[in-house]
């Protein structure tokens, strides 16, 4: 499966301005024939825990603006933005087939306490999985990165890549290629990282959008700038990966559970 990273800088705060980027981007892909395009994370109005605009449902302009364009070019694709949500919005991503239908969604987990977005969200609770063209997806976002736990439960759920929208700054780059790989190399699985550009009054960022294969691999990698970065999916490759190297087998996870029940509190 061809699929496509969307490294754009959005519109600052203006899903309107930002979706009329975003269909130059669908033009684009439908010519690669990519079948998946994947979004920064809340790339249509920028990360910015502080805000408190452009809060809204799935009946929002965001996804009801995906949805259009996901039929209008007949790709698929994942995008991200703020869900009204109670008592605090939530940092959601969510999966649309090529028909513009919804096909998952998912809260992003372990919010980014060191830039307090805790206090402004909800974290979620719950894996999305879906399929495409028989390819087993999971989403992720940012800073669930560093949570290897999540991406062992998509494991377990026989995904065969993991899509993660992210706001990753310049700043700490370096780790975002280190946990892109190691979570690939980890689950044995594709971990397609897309990453903002440009700098915002939040941060600065300097995208390098990458995708590592099975084997934790980098097979694709975009430069600092806006840029399309297209990349394949084999889901045959992630199944034979883990039949001829079965970790699997090896882990021990009752044993896991019965260490962390002892320990002291």
């Amino acid at each position: 499966m061809r699929c496509c990273s969307a490294q754009i800088d959005g519109v600052w705060e203006s899903p309107e301005q930002t979706l009329e980027k975003a269909e130059q981007v669908f033009c684009d892909a439908a010519r690669a024939k990519a079948t998946l395009i994947s979004f920064p994370e809340q790339f249509a109005t920028g990360w910015d825990p502080a805000s408190n605009k452009n809060i809204g449902d799935i009946t929002g302009i965001t996804v009801t603006g995906l949805e259009k364009l996901a039929k209008k070019y007949s790709i698929a694709v994942v995008g991200s933005f703020r869900e009204a949500f109670s008592p605090k919005p939530r940092n959601t991503s969510i999966a649309i087939g090529n028909d513009g239908e919804i096909l998952a969604t998912y809260s992003k987990i372990h919010l980014f306490t060191p830039g307090h977005e805790d206090l402004a969200f909800t974290p979620g609770a719950g894996l999305a999985v879906f399929t495409i063209e028989g390819v087993h997806f999971g989403l992720a976002i940012c800073y669930d990165l560093r949570f290897p736990e999540l991406f062992r439960l998509y494991r377990r759920e026989g995904v065969h890549a993991v899509v993660v929208p992210a706001a990753w700054p310049k700043s700490r780059l370096r780790y975002w290629e280190l946990f892109i790989q190691s979570r690939a190399a980890e689950n044995q699985m594709y971990i397609a990282g897309v990453n903002t550009t440009g700098t915002n009054p939040v941060d600065m960022y300097s995208g390098a959008s990458m995708t590592a294969d099975p084997y934790g691999t980098i097979i694709a990698r975009a430069g600092e700038g806006n840029e399309l970065l297209y990349y394949e999916i084999d889901p045959l490759l992630a199944e034979q990966t883990r039949r001829d190297f079965p970790v699997e087998n090896d882990r021990k996870d009752a044993l896991y559970v019965s260490l962390m029940r002892d320990q002291p509190k």
